[in-house]
Order: structure tokens, then C-alpha cells, then sequence
């Protein structure tokens, strides 16, 4: 009995041994088991709360989502082709040049309360929108602050931000029922309301440059057989010239005023488009028959920043000689201020619509000399204003002839052939000139141009003609109306603006791989092989 008992004891001792390993490996099983099904349970857990949490409408939310024109906006791209020219750079940081004095003239016939000395510049440093958390009203402030990004005065936003909640500070002059479109009332505190405007509209902050070009022609159709489409080619040459500098183009073929036909129409369209725009800088006028036939030169605006009205002309001629032909005023660019809407309203008076026109007319012939009928016209009224008028109007009027703002065609058209060979001396000789560039980079690329031209051809009367003159403007020619100057043969007209026309074409279509190799030839269109002119088409 011992001994059975014994090996019992042996076989149990024996048996614990080999199961203890056993149970402690289920023992393990298990917790890992459990441990896992914790896991996965801890994970739907969250996840279920997580989706079943309830998302706060924005009235409950204190902290307001950014405003759509903010997240939107795209920053202004910077070129990088080397030909990037200073003022591309420098329209980064400049702020709009309104006048800050809100006088104004509220007496046309007393002299000017607009102030001689340079406009103010106003800062246009757009504020910071916290994004933290802010009250209601705060919100309401963030849809009229600026981003911090440039914008590009090209592109608008398409969502643009809500109005204020405040109507008394969201209200601009186009809520005042007195406002008149119109030359026969005038406007007072300009200055200020566009101020306004442009604070209530940030991505539209005015700059030196940002242009409105203005132009049009008669409602009917031409009486010229070939004018209906001459005005088309006028009209492509003019949009092709706003589309590669960014400057915006308002082409009208309305009579605003019935008794302002012809070369009166003009002002009071330049009259309503300084309303139309205010975020306009400058309002550029350009006659039916003027053709830009330099499409990468650009106006120095900065070199105007002290004048309201630029005009192609000559001191002597005006203010010595008073002759009719010292100026143009077939171009002209005007400053988009109240001095500008005040000098319009003084030109105005002049014109056909008042009942004085018969006396003024005698009156401006008498003065005014070079005029070569008995007809008053826009252009002596001006000579007259500026001459009669100097310390009001003449202070704040830049007569340019430096370039060729208004180039007379009869002396333009026979040296076309001459600067396209020049031009094609010089891109064989700089390979840099002969870089493939995008439309977009043109006025750069125009920069680099006039870098290689002061090297080769000086500044000067003599030297300018071998440059491409800026506007070619076909006076006396009517492509229109075709009645021509007796001077001129409609023949030569009709060859010389096609040639200006085709010559400006060429610089158009260089960017898109094509050129015209002959500008007597509306038809002749080629391809252009890469690294031309260095090597020429088959």
C-alpha cells in the first residue's frame, strides 16, 4: 500500500510538471485574447462618439470660417524671365495716388480749389484679420480688410466678400440718387467717395498704372465700303495691346449725348467711365483711327505722378505760339480725380451743346491760330484752356513728345521696312532677344529690348526714328466716313494703315510661334522656326 501510494504521488508530482507549461500558455491565449477585444472595443468606441458628435452651425460658432475672396485670391505671379523690368517689381509695393484734399470745386467759374502741390499718397497696407476667435461684429469687419497678398489688379475674385452688417458703412456714391453720369451735373468730393469705394472694395486697390482704355466709333454702319472692317482691325489691334499690359478696354458705339456728335463725343464717355471705374487710375482715350504699333512699350506712368492730364505735344507750340496744331487730342490719358471730372466739365463747356457754341467759336478762331477751317473742335477748345487758364489747368498737364504717344502716320509709314530690318540686326546679334517667351511676359521681354536699343541707337529726334513709334494715328484719313483730306489720296490711307496694322500683327504673333514676313500682305502668315531670326524659315 505504501509503495502504490508512493508511485501515485510520483505520477501526480509528474503530471503537474508537464501540464503547469500547458496552462500557462492558455493562461496568455486568453489574455491576449481579452486584451485585443479591449482594444478594438476602446477603437469603435471613439469612432462611434466621434460620428455621432453633432457639427456646430456657424451661428454657433464663435470663431467665423475665413471669407471666400481671402482663400480664393491669387497672388500676383512674378516673372521669371531675366527681362523683368523695374516696374513690374515696384507695382508690388506702390499704394493709389488720390488726392487726399476732399475740396472741391463747388463754383466752375472761380478758380480751382484742387491742390497744386503732389497728391498725397494714401496707404493701402491691408490689415490683419485675426483667426482666432472673434464677436459677430468683428466678422462682419473682415469681409472689408484686405488680404496680405498682392492681387493681381487683373483678376477679380469670384465670390467677392458679404457686406458689412452696418449699411451706413457699406454705402458707396452709387447710393446717392443726386449722382448724375452726365456732363450736365457736376460731382463734388470725388476724391473722397472714390477713397471710399476703394476701401469697401480692397482687391481692386487702385495702382499708378491700372489703366482703363476707352475708345469707339459711330452707331451706324460706315458710309466707306472697306470701313466696317478697318474699324474691326482698329478695334483687334487695340485689344490685342490691353490684353498683353492687363489694362481693361471699354469699346462704345453710343451717342451719350445728342448734341456732342464726332469729336465732341468723347467727353462725356470719358465722363461716365470715371464713374463707371473707380478703381481706375487712368482713363486713356485713344481716336478710332489710331493703331499702337510698338505692342511691348508701356507708358511711364511714374514719370506723370504729379500730373492729372497727359497729352502728346509741345510747350512752345501751345503756350507761345498758341497753335492749334501744338497738341492732339485724339490721345490723351486723364487722371481719374475730381480735378479730372472738374477739367472735363470746363472742356465741355466749349462744345456744341451750349448755346454759346457760335461766339466761342469766333472767339477760340480769333485766338487759336494753324486752325485750318472755320469749325471749333475739341483740340482748339483745349489749346484754349490751357493757354487762357495756365495756373488752374496747365500746372497739372504733361505735354509729351519724348515717344511717340501720337506719331503723325504720313511720317511713319515709309520707315516701317527700315526698323523690321533693324529689329532683326539686332535679335541675329543677341541671342537673348531671340528667347521664345510667353504672351504674359512681353513687357518684360520689352524691357530687355530697350536695354540692347540704348546700346545701339542713342535717345534723340533723329535716333527715335529708327525705334517703333508707339501710336501711329492716321488723322485726316476717316477709315470710317471716307472722307478724306484733300491732302492725302485714300489709296495712300487705306496701303499705310495697312501696313501699321500688320506691322503691330507681326509683334502680336511672334509669342504664338507665327509672324507676317510681308506687312503689305494681310495674307502672309508663317511659322516661325526656333532660335529666329538667327535661323531663317524654309
Amino acid at each position: 500500500m505504501a509503495k502504490g501510494s508512493q508511485q501515485r504521488a510520483q505520477v501526480d508530482a509528474v503530471d503537474k510538471s508537464l501540464l503547469r507549461p500547458v496552462r500557462l500558455s492558455l493562461l496568455a491565449d486568453r489574455l491576449l485574447f481579452f486584451g485585443c477585444g479591449a482594444a478594438v472595443a476602446l477603437f469603435l468606441y471613439f469612432a462611434l462618439y466621434s460620428s455621432l458628435t453633432p457639427i456646430p452651425f456657424p451661428d454657433s460658432d464663435p470663431s467665423p470660417p475665413l471669407t471666400s475672396h481671402l482663400s480664393t485670391q491669387p497672388e500676383t505671379p512674378l516673372p521669371n524671365h531675366p527681362s523683368t523690368i523695374s516696374h513690374l517689381s515696384a507695382q508690388q509695393n506702390q499704394s493709389p495716388s488720390i488726392p487726399t484734399n476732399a475740396s472741391t470745386t463747388q463754383n466752375q467759374t472761380s478758380s480751382s480749389s484742387y491742390d497744386d502741390d503732389h497728391p498725397p499718397i494714401v496707404s493701402t497696407k491691408p490689415e490683419t484679420t485675426p483667426l482666432l476667435k472673434s464677436s459677430s461684429r468683428s466678422s462682419s469687419r473682415r469681409g472689408n480688410s484686405s488680404s496680405k497678398r498682392r492681387r493681381d489688379p487683373r483678376k477679380v475674385p469670384s465670390d467677392p466678400p458679404p457686406p458689412s452688417d452696418d449699411p451706413q458703412n457699406s454705402s458707396t456714391f452709387y447710393d446717392d440718387p443726386d449722382l448724375s453720369y452726365t456732363l450736365d451735373r457736376s460731382i463734388s468730393g470725388w476724391d473722397a467717395k472714390r477713397r471710399q469705394w476703394l476701401r469697401l472694395h480692397p482687391w481692386f486697390s487702385a495702382t499708378p498704372d491700372r489703366v482703363l482704355m476707352v475708345t469707339g466709333s459711330k452707331p451706324g454702319r460706315c458710309s466707306n465700303p472697306t470701313g466696317d472692317h478697318l474699324l474691326l482691325l482698329f478695334y483687334k489691334n487695340k485689344a490685342d495691346y490691353c490684353r498683353i499690359h492687363g489694362f481693361d478696354l471699354f469699346y462704345n458705339t453710343a451717342l451719350l449725348h445728342p448734341s456732342m456728335p464726332g469729336c465732341w463725343a468723347k467727353l462725356p464717355l470719358v465722363r461716365a467711365a470715371m464713374v463707371a471705374h473707380p478703381e481706375a487710375e487712368w482713363i486713356w482715350w485713344i481716336d478710332e483711327d489710331a493703331a499702337f504699333t510698338d505692342m511691348e512699350f508701356r507708358p511711364p506712368f511714374d514719370r506723370y505722378s504729379a500730373h492729372n492730364l497727359v497729352i502728346p505735344g509741345y510747350p512752345s507750340m501751345v503756350y507761345e505760339q498758341r497753335n492749334w496744331i501744338g497738341l492732339n487730342a485724339g490721345v490723351f490719358l486723364i487722371r481719374n480725380s475730381q480735378w479730372g471730372l472738374d477739367f472735363l466739365d470746363s472742356w465741355a463747356r466749349l462744345g456744341p451743346q451750349t448755346p454759346n457754341y457760335r461766339k466761342w467759336t469766333k472767339l477760340l478762331l480769333s485766338e487759336i491760330s494753324g486752325k485750318d477751317n472755320d469749325d471749333s473742335d475739341d483740340q482748339l477748345a483745349l489749346v484754349h484752356l490751357l493757354v487762357k487758364d495756365t495756373k488752374r489747368w496747365g500746372n497739372k498737364v504733361y505735354l509729351e513728345n519724348s515717344y511717340d504717344l501720337h506719331g503723325y502716320w504720313v511720317a511713319i509709314i515709309g520707315r516701317l521696312d527700315n526698323i523690321t530690318e533693324r529689329y532683326k540686326m539686332l535679335e541675329k546679334k543677341e541671342e537673348e532677344l531671340r528667347r521664345r517667351h510667353a504672351e504674359k511676359d512681353t513687357v518684360g521681354f520689352g524691357g530687355t529690348r530697350v536695354r540692347y536699343l540704348d546700346q545701339e541707337v542713342w535717345v534723340g529726334p533723329e535716333e527715335r526714328k529708327k525705334r517703333r513709334p508707339f501710336v501711329t494715328h492716321f488723322t485726316g484719313c476717316q477709315p470710317c466716313g471716307g472722307g478724306h483730306n484733300p491732302a492725302y489720296t485714300w489709296e495712300s490711307c487705306s496701303e499705310g494703315m495697312h501696313r501699321a496694322l500688320n506691322f503691330a500683327d507681326d509683334q502680336v504673333l511672334r509669342p504664338y510661334g507665327f509672324g507676317r514676313p510681308d506687312i503689305n500682305n494681310i495674307s502672309s502668315v508663317r511659322e516661325l522656326p526656333f532660335d529666329y531670326p538667327a535661323s531663317p524659315p524654309a
